[in-house]
């Protein structure tokens, strides 16, 4: 495993570990523990790989071309076994499985609308931040990434539940086979993640127009 595929297996891992450690104790403060996760985990590993952590984050990286086609499916594979290493060893430690979902009191187009529109500010924030040439070299990309997170786990959490295809369907794979949990709705956390990811990256081509 190469230096940077191991680096996103990390980062994703300790952030759907804590996901689902916050989750299945439910913490109240589990929205800003899972972005200062993800903050931390940025700044480990953001001058290694990107510090993605995020197959939708992936995309936008690639759209912006920053990331080669063959690394964005690379990415793709260690970025959901992170997650689902994680979801086992929430499992061991906690004796049940965890799978997040879109709520039952929404219909799911909200659930989309939601992963799209955090996942585009996300994206959003990620390429500005630590992407451009007019932000080069900055030392605040990781509290402007993870803080992001916190900010749609609060918002938009409660309805769509993830706002990360790794965080969304690696738990669900462990719950299905462990917990005999359905996969079901899965879609929702790759239809609007994607989308949103595909909007930010056209954004940021007229945010950035010679970049």
């Amino acid at each position: 495993m190469t230096p940077k595929l191991l680096t996103e297996f990390i980062g994703t891992f300790f952030l759907v570990l804590t996901v689902g450690l916050t989750v299945l104790a439910q913490s109240p403060f589990a929205p800003l523990a899972i972005g200062c996760s993800l903050m931390v985990m940025v700044y480990m590993g953001g001058h290694v790989s990107g510090g993605h952590y995020n197959p939708a984050v992936s995309l936008g990286v690639f759209l912006r071309g920053k990331l080669d086609g063959k690394s964005l499916g690379a990415y793709w594979m260690v970025q959901l076994a992170g997650a689902i290493a994680a979801s086992l060893i929430v499992y061991w430690l906690m004796g049940t499985t965890f799978s997040t979902a879109p709520s039952e009191s929404h219909p799911l187009s909200h659930a989309v609308l939601v992963e799209f529109l955090f996942t585009f500010a996300l994206v959003l924030v990620v390429l500005n931040t630590a992407t451009a040439s007019a932000t080069a070299g900055n030392s605040y990309y990781g509290l402007a990434i993870g803080f992001t997170v916190v900010v749609g786990a609060f918002a938009g959490g409660p309805i769509s539940g993830a706002m990360n295809p790794a965080v969304g369907i690696g738990p669900m794979i462990v719950n299905a086979v462990l917990g005999g949990g359905p996969i079901i709705r899965a879609w929702v956390f790759l239809l609007g993640p994607f989308l949103g990811s595909w909007a930010a990256a056209q954004v940021f081509r007229i945010q950035h127009p010679g970049d």
